[in-house]
């Protein structure tokens, strides 16, 4: 199955409006460049109508950093992903591993978030991942499937390009440290068979898997060159243009 590479920038709380508008026309014209593969970008709340106007018309994706998973009502602090489409968003990051680890989110609550954003039409890209204690435990894939199967419980697919997942090993965000190529295909592997367990087998097949955790320009070609990696969930480096450049052109 050929799946078209996605390229995901993940902002977190950076970024003021202008940096986001000046950020935003860079990742645009880093994107003409190639368009064999898609770009998606995830400004704070407060950038993304900024974001918008600039990135309007010229293919790449705006995307949200979370969802809620009512459409309106009194949920002080959240955001719908009805809002969020009439934004202009259309992805929205869901079950990072700050929202489970920081701010406590279940995978109950993860799983309402992703039937939120599909609802409301919003493509979740749906984040898992180990952390070094549950890695040198030897717990990973026990790990990835739960996460798995919990924020995947009842969601229905009809086609495998209404969802996107991230793997991202806890221990390798933000740390400098990243999974090598064979661990990380390992676990895209063992993701794609989960997949394959839930979804008819053609919509699994569908469904791309990306990789995030301190990818960098020097890293981003041997990831992608693995057969279930199809794109990267990027962080720190997505902040800084001239990097962000270097990974949406990988070769």
């Amino acid at each position: 199955m050929d799946r078209k590479p996605l390229i995901a920038g993940n902002w977190k709380m950076h970024t003021n409006i202008e940096e986001a508008r000046q950020l935003a026309a860079a990742v645009v014209k880093a994107a003409a460049r190639v368009p064999d593969r898609e770009v998606m970008i995830a400004p704070p709340y407060t950038a993304l109508a900024a974001v918008e106007s600039v990135i309007a018309g010229t293919g790449v994706m705006l995307g949200a950093q979370n969802v809620h998973w009512e459409g309106k009502g009194a949920f002080t602090g959240e955001i719908s992903g009805i809002m969020l489409r009439d934004i202009g968003c259309g992805m929205a990051i869901v079950g990072h591993s700050e929202r489970r680890h920081v701010f406590g989110e279940s995978g109950r609550m993860i799983n309402r978030r992703v039937k939120g954003a599909l609802q409301s039409g919003l493509i979740p890209v749906f984040c898992i991942g180990e952390t070094l204690e549950q890695r040198e435990a030897g717990q990973t894939m026990q790990v990835l499937e739960n996460q798995v199967r919990a924020g995947l419980d009842s969601v229905a697919l009809t086609d495998g390009g209404q969802l996107v997942v991230a793997y991202e090993p806890v221990w390798a965000i933000g740390t400098g440290k990243t999974a090598t190529e064979a661990q990380a295909q390992e676990a895209h592997s063992f993701i794609r068979g989960l997949l394959a367990d839930l979804y008819e087998k053609n919509i699994a097949a569908q469904i791309r898997i990306l990789y995030g955790g301190s990818v960098k320009p020097d890293n981003i070609d041997i990831l992608m060159q693995q057969n279930d990696i199809d794109g990267a969930l990027v962080g720190g480096a997505a902040l800084n243009a001239e990097s962000f450049e270097r990974i949406i052109c990988f070769q």
